[in-house]
């Protein structure tokens, strides 16, 4: 695969522009990635210092920036010290450990009440149109890929999506679940919150009153924060719940269930492979770099990208993978992406050393598309030909035809709103709301001095 934007950066420096200092040093070896791709990996080097182009102060920026640098040379430095199988086995169940901490604590598992309201027979397979409750009353829409002349129980995906508002039927996230049903995969792939059917804050014209997508993950976000939730969690639950769903389902063989999704999928397939370990394979998309290199670049993350306490515990992006390690992974990633590639190369250097430490280094392998941020054809045919790879269920990667179904069939409600549909259900703002109310009953109420104190203990002030 040609580097043209790596050979552009070789140019620019060579020419005195001195503006490469964010990652990979001069005369930093490049080594070949031996996995489904060709990319060459970058070692990590030191940052250097950038020249500044704003004319404006950056001081809140610096401040974190060099923050989560020195956060990164610590987490290095641990990582550095794995030598033998029994030191990377302790590093796996620490991730996992403060990985679960961070998210905790998780609901109680209630009544899933799942529901067929609708079946597509298509030629390979059907369509099954699901809604389940992932919390009491809090329904989660899906679609459920059946292939058809197969001998079940098959291997099992969950389908994560990224910010396409309408979800589960925006066309990148049709395209890999067909794909994979037609490999003969069972795929459950689901709204989002705030996204497709499930948007929470409804309008009477059937609309979001903040935009459906970003707008509303920052309002529901937000709403979480103020009574120690985060939206983080609220996703990943919904993933844990649709594992759930489809160990109801005989067509499933719970020794095979992968997770896979792009960019906001992305984080999901990441945080729910962390968390659940049911989950056998995965295969997250044009998202796992490292919070360093995203906060470099100035990207923008979305609430449910940014889970509290992550950082403060030392953990990356990679540590979402190493914490399934060693189980099997593809890491997905395009060379133009606004997800600095340079991260998900490093974030590989790391996972391959833990990986091989535990006897499984051909477990982890990376996929560097040439194009754009998006779950390209190429990208979701490296990741059929990985999980066929994982669960011998066939040799053939190449995506088959597809035909994009209208957003309307592959709605699980009349006018396609789970609000519309179900009134009265809950919504993030319902459930946060009373759970505000009832925080509130059990503290006791401050005056004077003693709300001072609590003000600056709560925001850990100076003195």
């Amino acid at each position: 695969m040609k580097n043209k934007r790596r050979d552009f950066l070789k140019l620019t420096s060579l020419a005195g522009f001195g503006i490469l200092g964010t990652g990979i040093t001069e005369g930093a070896a490049l080594q070949p990635v031996k996995g489904a791709g060709n990319a060459p990996v970058a070692s990590p080097g030191s940052p250097s210092e950038l020249v500044p182009l704003n004319r404006f102060p950056r001081m809140v920026q610096e401040y974190y920036v060099d923050s989560i640098r020195k956060t990164e040379q610590e987490g290095e430095a641990r990582r550095a010290a794995l030598k033998t199988k029994r030191d990377a086995e302790a590093y796996v169940r620490d991730v996992r450990s403060k990985i679960n901490e961070a998210f905790g604590p998780w609901p109680q598992k209630t009544p899933l009440n799942p529901r067929v309201t609708k079946i597509l027979e298509r030629d390979a397979y059907t369509i099954e149109n699901v809604i389940f409750d992932s919390r009491p009353n809090f329904p989660v829409t899906a679609n459920l890929y059946i292939p058809k002349a197969k001998s079940f129980p098959l291997p099992a995906v969950v389908g994560v999506c990224g910010h396409g508002d309408t979800g589960k039927s925006a066309e990148s996230y049709q395209s890999f679940a067909q794909g994979l049903a037609r490999k003969g995969y069972v795929v459950l792939i689901f709204d989002p919150i705030g996204q497709g059917e499930r948007l929470q804050y409804l309008s009477k014209d059937l609309t979001s009153k903040h935009k459906a997508g970003v707008r509303e993950h920052l309002y529901s976000g937000n709403q979480l924060f103020l009574t120690g939730e985060s939206l983080s969690s609220w996703f990943t639950w919904d993933g844990i719940r649709a594992v759930d769903y489809l160990l109801t389902r005989k067509e499933v063989d719970p020794e095979n269930i992968g997770v896979t999704g792009n960019s906001g999928g992305g984080t999901q397939a990441a945080w729910i492979s962390a968390v659940d370990p049911r989950i056998t394979m995965a295969a997250p998309g044009c998202f796992i770099i490292t919070f360093r290199r995203n906060l470099e670049n100035e990207n923008p993350a979305d609430t449910e990208q940014c889970p509290p306490k992550v950082i403060g515990y030392g953990l990356d992006h990679s540590d979402f993978i190493a914490a399934m390690a060693p189980k099997p992974v593809i890491l997905l990633s395009q060379e133009k992406d606004f997800f600095d590639v340079r991260g998900v190369e490093e974030s590989y250097v790391r996972l391959k050393k833990l990986y091989k430490l535990l006897g499984a280094e051909e477990n982890i392998q990376l996929f560097i598309g040439d194009g754009y941020h998006g779950y390209s054809q190429p990208n979701r045919e490296a990741m059929y030909g990985f999980f066929n790879k994982v669960t011998k269920n066939g040799k053939n990667h190449t995506e088959p035809s597809l035909t994009m179904e209208k957003d309307e069939d592959l709605w699980c409600t009349p006018k396609g709103q789970v609000g519309q549909a179900n009134v009265g259900v809950n919504t993030v703002f319902s459930i946060s709301s009373q759970l505000s109310k009832t925080q509130r009953s059990k503290r006791k109420p401050l005056g004077g001095d003693a709300l001072k104190q609590a003000v600056v203990d709560v925001l850990k002030l100076p003195t």
